[in-house]
């Protein structure tokens, strides 16, 4: 199925039903009084998080969603029947903004969590509300009123516990197929992954983590280079930025403490707030270093990328497994720090009954 992160929807919910007027006409009743119903609710828009659904695909082509409007009233006091709702599903993790202002009217984090993009108008009322002492025959009645209409943006922000961010053949989605069991395609030639991949990783049997994989960043990325800024967003959520450095690159004239530095701005010129996210750096595929050279070449590189004091910096092989669990351990570490501890449950074996 094909990613689709953003979509723009137009709602329109359902107007309510007209009021009617209308008397009661029954053999032996020559003054039967108004019995003219309400018009039906108009049918709402509703969105729905729905963990089954990876992908906003589903609103690239459909794009106008709309709601029936409410019966109106009849005589002898019947209702109008209310519209029925529209239900769009979406994926955990979708913000709902208004297209035209950009404003952030919902943000989807919880699956089933539900809310209303836009109301349905009431019904009118039928002249049976409007009976009164003085005037026993009203002729009047009100129409239905309209339903909202909203112009959307759909943006989809994966929920992550981790992510890994580096260049296109950093390794990256070949330490998330050896961390979970994610299947990304893998091959020796730049750009192989085109959206995001999510791997749930277990350390333990009750540990776990969610990590994501983000196509490869390149400096320029702020101008629309390679595949520009388009999937940084997904990083928003994430607890810890796993940046991945390619410790011997194919291109002999690359300079990797370079490169992870100009990677950095362009996450500070995306935004400062992902920017101050705690980064850690991972220097992958040192099996392709020469045993003699390989720590001479490493602590090279340690020192040229002038990490700030306590930055965590681990040596893998994504191929291999090595150092992979050390890695594991200390990001698991770090998450489960991070989370808001479970309220423990009450203690209900001593209570009396009706308590």
């Amino acid at each position: 199925m094909k990613f689709v992160d953003e979509a723009w929807i137009e709602v329109l919910a359902g107007a309510g039903g007209n009021g009617v007027v209308s008397f009661r006409r029954e053999k032996y009743i020559p003054f039967g009084g108004p019995d003219g119903g309400d018009g039906g609710r108009g049918g709402s828009v509703h969105a729905v998080a729905d963990p089954n659904i990876n992908t906003l695909i589903d609103y690239r082509y459909a794009r106008k969603f709309t709601a029936r409007k409410g019966e109106n009233g009849r005589g002898s006091d019947q209702y109008g029947a209310a519209g029925d709702d529209v239900l769009l599903r979406v994926p955990v993790g979708t913000r709902i903004r208004d297209a035209e202002s950009g404003d952030l009217l919902f943000d989807l984090t919880q699956p089933g969590e539900r809310v209303c993009l836009a109301r349905g108008g009431d019904g009118g009322q039928g002249n049976l509300h409007f009976k009164t002492s003085t005037n026993r025959a009203p002729r009047r009645a009100t129409r239905g009123w309209p339903g909202e209409e909203r112009k959307l943006q759909l943006e989809l922000l994966l929920l992550a516990d981790a992510g890994l961010f580096g260049l296109p053949n950093a390794g990256k989605s070949t330490l998330i197929a050896a961390l979970s069991n994610a299947r990304p395609r893998i091959a020796d030639y730049p750009f192989t992954t085109l959206h995001p991949q999510l791997g749930v990783v277990r350390v333990g049997p009750e540990r776990s983590f969610v990590l994501a994989d983000l196509p490869g960043l390149i400096e320029g990325a702020s101008e629309g280079a390679g595949l520009g800024h388009q999937f940084l967003r997904h990083l928003q959520r994430t607890h810890l930025l796993l940046h991945i450095i390619d410790v011997l690159p194919f291109d002999p004239g690359a300079d990797p403490p370079a490169q992870a530095r100009a990677l950095v701005r362009e996450l500070q010129r995306y935004d400062p707030a992902l920017a101050a996210k705690p980064r850690w750096v991972v220097l992958n595929k040192i099996d392709m270093l020469e045993a003699p050279t390989a720590r001479a070449h490493l602590d090279g590189l340690r020192k040229r990328l002038r990490l700030a004091r306590g930055t965590p910096c681990f040596e893998i092989s994504a191929r291999t497994g090595e150092g992979i669990r050390a890695l594991l351990y200390a990001v698991m570490d770090h998450i489960e720090a991070g989370r808001e501890p479970l309220a423990p449950e009450p203690d209900v074996r001593f209570q009396p009954l009706g308590a």
